[in-house]
């Protein structure tokens, strides 16, 4: 009985790899087979690593622009269709340490790529990406994924088809998946179709084989689906403000960035801010619509930097967009608000942040109140800190008094 089992599965094994090459396993990937040898199921995972928690996982550090932290590393699994392209993308961004293409949530143990393409295992060609947060933020690195996929595409990246191909983001740290689901939200606005990106835990995650590591450095000419040129869109922490908020009126509080709105270290930052302000001010994050403390707040006074105390909007400007966010027609003073070219998640939008401390507030649009200038400032309540009108002398704002009475 045992052995007309094994010959089941011996056969079983045989007739996969038959019709995997009548049918090509992937379209133009068919040479990503490898040096498989048909033969007792021992051989499925020959040269497979077992899968590692992010504990115990080792690194191989690559060349770096940038100084990491190889003892605060994060780790992050992306799946964007063929791995060759993600692996090889992510690992040009400066502050990720490592990234290995690899197998995520398998329902059977060490996969192979033969049986993962069967499409019986449900697991999803997917790269471990090993970062410093201190130089690269996680919403950084899944805003670039979104810049590198067709997120509402189901199963199917480039020439790839099968749901190994699908997309998806795995964590292991529940705060992590606060950060993904609201880039997530971010792309969703720009799209009319559900965005079909998996945000799951991840259950494990098997190493694949070697002659997919690395693979595009080892065939510079090999298959790839993805285009390499958004890497110049990267954001890293700690960066300097962009040459236009650097050189504008005010920016940092003149040039000695000592002046009366100068921009917190990041330690006290993150002591004074909440998690969402934080996020927000610093990652460029979006809150939830209808969510936010001053959506519909209607109480006279001044809204500042919640970072630095700049005075940024006044009440008398501030109108209901119905968008979801807090609205205003204009800044107290066009000179408290640097405006920057943003081309993250597929679209092209007008980026307003604080000129002193350089916070992200939200976007700038062109369907604002004709009668009063045509713009509508969308900004996010977690981005400010509103004065009450009978608080102004106190803290120091009493000559503004004067724009909202």
């Amino acid at each position: 009985m045992k052995r007309v089992a094994s010959h089941f599965v011996v056969l079983s094994c045989a007739l996969a790899l038959v019709l995997l090459a009548a049918a090509g396993c992937a379209g133009p990937k068919d040479d990503r087979l490898g040096d498989f040898v048909p033969g007792d199921g021992a051989s499925l995972v020959r040269n497979q690593k077992t899968g590692q928690s992010p504990e115990v996982s080792s690194y191989e550090p690559r060349e770096s622009t940038v100084p990491i932290d190889m003892d605060n590393l994060h780790e992050i699994y992306f799946a964007g269709g063929c791995f060759w392209g993600v692996e090889e993308y992510f690992s040009r961004v400066p502050g990720v340490a490592d990234a290995v293409s690899g197998y995520a949530n398998s329902s059977i143990e060490n996969p192979r790529y033969e049986v993962v393409c069967l499409g019986v295992t449900g697991a999803a060609e997917t790269v471990r990406i090993a970062y410093d947060p201190s130089v690269v933020s996680l919403r950084t690195l899944a805003q670039q994924l979104f810049k590198i996929i067709n997120p509402v595409s189901i199963n199917k990246q480039g020439n790839d088809i099968g749901s190994q191909y699908r997309t998806g983001m795995y964590y292991t740290d529940e705060e992590d998946a606060v950060v993904l689901q609201e880039v997530i939200d971010e792309v969703q606005q720009g799209y009319d179709t559900k965005i079909a990106t998996e945000l799951l835990p991840l259950e494990n995650f098997f190493e694949a084989e070697e002659n997919h590591q690395d693979y595009l450095q080892k065939y510079p000419g090999g298959y790839c689906h993805i285009s390499f040129d958004s890497l110049d869109d990267i954001k890293l922490e700690g960066a300097q403000p962009s040459s236009d908020a650097a050189s504008a009126p005010g920016a940092l509080g003149g040039t000695d960035g000592q002046g009366a709105y100068a921009k917190p270290s990041d330690e006290d930052l993150r002591a004074s801010l909440t998690a969402l302000q934080y996020e927000v001010t610093q990652h460029a994050a979006t809150e939830q619509p209808f969510t936010g403390e001053y959506d519909n707040f209607w109480d006279k006074g001044i809204y500042v930097d919640v970072a630095t105390g700049q005075p940024l909007f006044a009440s008398t400007d501030k109108y209901n967009s119905g968008c979801g966010w807090p609205a205003f027609t204009k800044p107290i003073d066009q000179d408290a608000v640097v405006e920057v070219v943003d081309d993250s998640l597929w679209m092209t939008r007008t980026e307003v942040r604080s000129s002193a401390g350089d916070s992200h507030l939200g976007h700038v649009f062109e369907d604002g109140p004709i009668a009063s200038g045509g713009l509508r400032y969308c900004i996010n309540s977690a981005s400010l800190r509103f004065v009450p009108y009978d608080k102004m002398d106190e803290e120091g704002y009493g000559d503004l008094k004067k724009l909202v009475e």
